[in-house]
């Protein structure tokens, strides 16, 4: 038998326990009401104890409960119940936030057997507060959907930005390529940006909420004198695959961080191809043309030629680069399929008196004399039906023309073909006032 000390100290443990402690004998009257049920109840264990569990209680959930303590006397062996199967078994207020979206405190409840010697006289029930881990999932659950949101419309971006871009590769009417490409750089630049801005909070909550799982880690030695407790939270652990979350989330953070960057290089070499800022007659460095350009075409390009630069010192030049970016697109697209397995394009620049050149040569089938004549007459194509407009070299020398230079070709039937574009470094008035 316990010492009066012995007694007074576990009487004082069972009242200020942060766990709802009561029990009840067969006939469901409460023989026991700690501070915890006390407090969240509203009632004192003076007010209940004696009385039926459910007269004082009638909101209780009866025929179930009923059920429940019945067995557990029965059987002579203790029941659970979990926050996630049925929230609570007493709807008490809870002190958390009102940001957690929860009305009232998530319970989990143990009913143990009280027995005197083989008989079960009295059921004790543990009511513990869940209503913290209930907030954390529930944000979790919803911070995990939002990140699959999140890449959900990356991959519905990426994609757009691909169908955009094999539109521009394929479509030799060049007149409208810029256009089209300022459209798609605008329209995919507005949902990046927000995706992008959500992407550095959803990361910063991620890691919050990471740590606050590592705090509550900390305390499972507080659950040693609660062997069943702990191996509730390890089950749950395991189940959840928590090691695997902090691993996977992590990861996910980064292919989703590295799609928003390649959808944003994407955009700006979108943008720099189409100069959507920049659609008057500017000193445009030709060489950033040609590179935002080879951007544009890599996925032609890459897997047909090796390509080379051999870019000589340029000064600006003064031309309308949106239009001039056209040219090369046509002039490197062409130069890719004139290859049937793989090869090289090499693009040279250099400055000759007032004029620069920019010549893109391939070591592709070449051009056979008697289609050298009409290669810039509109709607000529040696394309198969579907695949070309013949517009993209008509269109190309109707740009240079009107910048006041010229488009000169050398080929070579079996050994490939050059175009070379020249143009004026400074426009004439007249020229000026025609292209515009």
């Amino acid at each position: 038998m316990p010492t009066d000390d012995q007694f007074e100290m576990l009487s004082f443990i069972v009242d200020h326990v942060e766990v709802g402690l009561f029990a009840v004998d067969q006939d469901f009257r409460i023989t026991l009401w700690n501070g915890f049920m006390a407090m969240h109840s509203g009632m004192t264990a003076e007010e209940v104890k004696g009385r039926n569990l459910f007269e004082c209680f009638p909101e209780l959930p009866s025929k179930w409960l009923e059920k429940k303590i019945q067995n557990v006397f029965l059987l002579k062996n203790y029941a659970f119940t979990s926050w996630e199967q049925r929230p609570h078994l007493f709807k008490f207020p809870h002190n958390r936030s009102v940001t957690g979206g929860m009305e009232s405190m998530r319970q989990n409840c143990t009913f143990l057997p009280v027995k005197q010697g083989e008989a079960v006289d009295h059921v004790c029930v543990a009511l513990f507060d869940y209503t913290e881990t209930a907030l954390f999932q529930k944000q979790l659950t919803t911070t995990i959907a939002a990140l699959e949101v999140e890449k959900g419309e990356q991959r519905k971006l990426i994609a757009q930005l691909a169908e955009a871009q094999g539109q521009l590769l394929q479509a030799e009417k060049m007149a409208s390529i810029g256009q089209l490409a300022a459209g798609v750089a605008h329209e995919i630049n507005n949902p990046v940006g927000f995706v992008n801005g959500n992407f550095g909070s959803l990361e910063g909550y991620i890691s919050d909420l990471m740590r606050l799982l590592s705090e509550y880690e900390g305390l499972e030695a507080l659950l040693d004198q609660h062997p069943q407790a702990l191996a509730r939270v390890n089950a749950l652990k395991k189940e959840i695959e928590i090691d695997f979350l902090r691993e996977d989330v992590p990861q996910l953070f980064k292919e989703s961080r590295d799609g928003l960057d390649r959808v944003k290089r994407i955009v700006q070499d979108l943008k720099d191809f189409s100069r959507v800022d920049q659609a008057e007659w500017q000193s445009a460095n030709l060489h950033d043309c040609l590179n935002s350009t080879l951007s544009i075409v890599q996925n032609e390009v890459k897997y047909k030629a090796e390509v080379i630069k051999n870019y000589g010192a340029l000064p600006l030049v003064e031309c309308m680069p949106s239009q001039l970016n056209q040219v090369f697109l046509n002039l490197l697209v062409n130069a890719a399929q004139a290859i049937k397995e793989h090869g090289r394009i090499t693009i040279r620049t250099a400055v000759e008196s007032d004029w620069v050149l920019v010549s893109v040569s391939d070591t592709g089938s070449g051009i056979p004399p008697d289609v050298v004549k009409r290669i810039f007459d509109p709607f000529f194509t040696t394309k198969p039906v579907g695949t070309g407009t013949g517009l993209g070299l008509s269109v190309s020398y109707s740009i240079v023309n009107r910048h006041g230079g010229r488009i000169e070709v050398d080929t070579q039937v079996g050994a490939g073909t050059t175009f070379s574009v020249w143009l004026p470094i400074v426009q004439t008035a007249d020229a000026v006032d025609k292209i515009s």
